[in-house]
């Protein structure tokens, strides 16, 4: 059984390359999965794509957001 690699949304979001704020959007939409509460919050890194760095500019591409969840039936 695969463990969660569990990081701080401040983690996350240097491993994406998006603001805090959209790892905690993240999260309250139900695109990735959040452990614990409060300053103790932690966040799935494999639920989330890497962000990436051009090696000659140094330009930084944000990772793709993860998949919406599928709605629930009415």
């Amino acid at each position: 059984m695969d463990r969660p690699w569990l990081v701080t949304a401040s983690d996350a979001a240097y491993y994406t390359g998006r603001p805090v704020g959209t790892v905690w959007r993240w999260a309250t939409e139900g695109r990735i999965t959040r452990h614990g509460t409060g300053k103790a919050t932690r966040y799935d890194l494999r639920e989330m794509n890497r962000r990436r760095v051009d090696e000659w500019t140094g330009e930084i591409t944000p990772g793709a957001p993860p998949p919406l969840p599928t709605a629930a039936a009415a």
